[in-house]
């Protein structure tokens, strides 16, 4: 008996797709993307890099429209922690963004936190452990974006843990809910980012289960992991070595996470993100519908 996941929206992204940037000829035109994650039968997706897809309201709307498909968030990246100063420029790009998310009908913006490490060259920008002064600049930096977003825009912000980020591991993110207002920001768990950095999420659902308002679907494998752990591989490379894999052949295991979002009681979006960058144009295609079909078996 499969379980009916009612309250689960099924969707896909661009990185899916082998998408990290909004200008590059290595990746799938937006317009293959497109036709691709319909045809793969999903009806939900993410903007990707501001500037991927059509940044022209109208045009998008038209896109996306005619191939059945609709937002559900945009995203993008900021550096709160570095406090106050970077504040207008920040909301430069942050308000781009939000006005192109709230044009298409989408409710959420993800943000990741700026990385510590660079995810190419692998050198080492700033100490991966904040100070106490940077925790507070990065958790009333979020509260603040968090207000102004949904009362500039109508959107609910919610922060995405990544790895080689400030908010990575179970400590780190469970710091960071306990030091932020839930009414101002909350989590976008992905579920491949938080087993690539040692956390469970079925435990971060039951014990946060308030403040869980977003979910990316992602596994990883646990060999490639376990010799990324070894070697401090960058996100980057890590990657590029497979160390996201297609479901269900990784880390975790995607049903009981589902379950336990359908338990919240709540509408949540689970959008699949599985970390390929570079990519072969015909790869993601295939795995897409794969995938699709399994979040099917899994009732969601």
């Amino acid at each position: 008996m499969v379980n009916a996941l009612d309250r689960i929206r099924v969707g896909s992204a661009p990185d899916s797709w082998g998408v990290w940037f909004p200008d590059d000829p290595g990746q799938v035109p937006w317009e293959r993307f497109l036709d691709e994650v319909a045809e793969a039968g999903y009806s939900w997706i993410e903007l990707g890099p501001y500037g991927y897809l059509p940044t022209d309201p109208a045009r998008l709307t038209d896109e996306v429209a005619r191939r059945g498909l609709r937002v559900s968030a945009g995203t993008v990246f900021t550096g709160m922690h570095r406090g106050p100063s970077i504040w207008e420029s920040t909301w430069a790009h942050v308000s781009q963004v939000a006005a192109l998310t709230q044009a298409m009908g989408a409710r959420h913006l993800v943000v990741i936190p700026s990385f510590w490490r660079d995810d190419k060259t692998a050198e080492i920008l700033e100490p991966p452990e904040l100070t106490g002064e940077q925790w507070a600049h990065l958790t009333k930096g979020m509260e603040r974006l968090g207000h102004e977003v949904k009362e500039t825009y109508g959107l609910d912000l919610v922060v995405h843990p990544h790895a080689d980020t400030h908010i990575d591991t179970e400590d780190h993110v469970e710091r960071f809910l306990d030091s932020t207002d839930g009414e101002l920001v909350n989590l976008c768990l992905d579920t491949g980012h938080y087993a690539y950095c040692g956390g469970d999420s079925v435990e971060l659902i039951e014990g946060y289960g308030e403040r869980i308002g977003y979910l990316h679907l992602k596994q990883v494998d646990p060999a490639v992991l376990a010799d990324v752990v070894k070697n401090e591989v960058p996100f980057g490379p890590a990657v590029q070595r497979g160390v996201m894999c297609e479901p269900p052949s990784g880390v975790p295991e995607l049903e009981p996470i589902l379950i336990a979002a359908q338990r919240l009681g709540v509408e949540l979006f689970a959008i699949v993100e599985q970390d390929m960058y570079p990519c072969e144009p015909d790869r993601p295609l295939p795995i897409a519908v794969r995938t699709r079909k399994f979040l099917r078996s899994c009732g969601a």
